[in-house]
This record gives C-alpha cells, sequence and structure tokens, in this order.
C-alpha cells in the first residue's frame, strides 16, 4: 500500500469523525432539551403548625438544675474522650492540651508550662475564670465561644453531659467555687416565664 492509498483511508477516518462530531452539535441546537419544572405544587401547613413544631422542641434546663442532677462518675467517664489531649492528674503532663487538674475557679491559661493560644491567654491575662457559665459554654462550642482558640474539638452537644463533666472538673479541683443555686434558676425561669404570659 502506497502513502496515497493511506492518506485516502486516514481522510475517509477523519472526516467521518468530523461528521458525527457536527451532526452532535447540530442535534443539540435544534433539539435543546427543556429543564423540567417543579412538579406538583406546595401544601399550606395546617394552622398552628409553627407553633407545634417549636413546642416540639423541649428548653434546655438552666446550668444550675443541670449541675444539682450531675454526676461525678458520669462526668468521669466522659472526659475519656478528652484523654487523647488532656491530663486529669495532679501535676500531670500536658498533651496537646493543658492539664485540667485544678481548673474549675481558676484563671484561664492558668498554666505556665503551656503554649496557649493567643486568644486564650489574652483572656488570662485579662483575669477571666473559668466559672461554671464559662466552662459550660466553651465545652458547648469551643471555637464559638473563644474565636482564634486553637482547641480542634467540635463541642458536646448534650447540657447534661456536660454538666457532668462540669461536676467532675470541680471534684479535681481544691477550692471549686459553689454551686450555682438550682433554687435560684427555677425562680428565675418561673419569673420569666409569667412575664412572658403578661
Amino acid at each position: 500500500m502506497n502513502s496515497f492509498e493511506l492518506n485516502k483511508i486516514m481522510g475517509a477516518v477523519l472526516g467521518a469523525l468530523l461528521f458525527v462530531v457536527g451532526m452532535g452539535i447540530l442535534s443539540d441546537i435544534v433539539f435543546e432539551p427543556e429543564p423540567a419544572g417543579i412538579a406538583g405544587y406546595a401544601l399550606p401547613l395546617p394552622e398552628g403548625a409553627e407553633t407545634e413544631v417549636a413546642e416540639a422542641a423541649p428548653a434546655e434546663e438552666p446550668l444550675p438544675i443541670l449541675l444539682a442532677s450531675a454526676d461525678v462518675g458520669r462526668g468521669e467517664a466522659a472526659v475519656r474522650k478528652c484523654a487523647s489531649c488532656h491530663s486529669f492528674d495532679q501535676g500531670g503532663a500536658n498533651g496537646v492540651g493543658p492539664n485540667l487538674y485544678d481548673i474549675v475557679g481558676g484563671p484561664k491559661a492558668h498554666l505556665d508550662n503551656f503554649g496557649y493560644s493567643s486568644a486564650l491567654a489574652e483572656r488570662g491575662a485579662a483575669g477571666e475564670v473559668w466559672g461554671y457559665d464559662e466552662l459550660y459554654a466553651f465545652l458547648e462550642n469551643p471555637r464559638g465561644y473563644i474565636s482564634g482558640t486553637s482547641m480542634a474539638f467540635a463541642g458536646i452537644r448534650s447540657g447534661q453531659e456536660r454538666a457532668d463533666i462540669i461536676t467532675y472538673l470541680a471534684s479535681i479541683t481544691e477550692n471549686p467555687p459553689p454551686l450555682p443555686e438550682a433554687e435560684a434558676a427555677v425562680e428565675g425561669g418561673a419569673e420569666t416565664d409569667e412575664a412572658a404570659a403578661q
């Protein structure tokens, strides 16, 4: 087979490919598909459905009530997930995170031998302490509570589990501050409910 015959065969193959591609483009232009519309229609919600949904989600108990029913044993079991970064023994070594012995009521950035994030170090330098409310908010969402913290933990959703952990941390604190009074929280909540009803 000479080169002239080979060129004719290659030209025919190339021409056939160009014809197929061209027909594909032409058919897309002629027969442009239309996107499907929304099938059906939106049904209106029955009256009062919004309030039923809102009422179905229970409000979280105030922290003093959660602390009153908290359990040190449950808290100790719950901090096992924290043990990969923190230690809880007196004089325990720092890990990725600081040792958390004697933290409740103590200053933020409480250890001299740990490199805290600048956001937490600034709060410690400003005299802020780890009270019950602060620990509760931090354990729920560390990065939301202290923007710029280096703690890469998503947080704990359950308020009771956070209260259990705080109770355990208070049990390993030498002089923890007194627990907030549950009765005051109940009375304050009742007053808020009465004001909302008026």
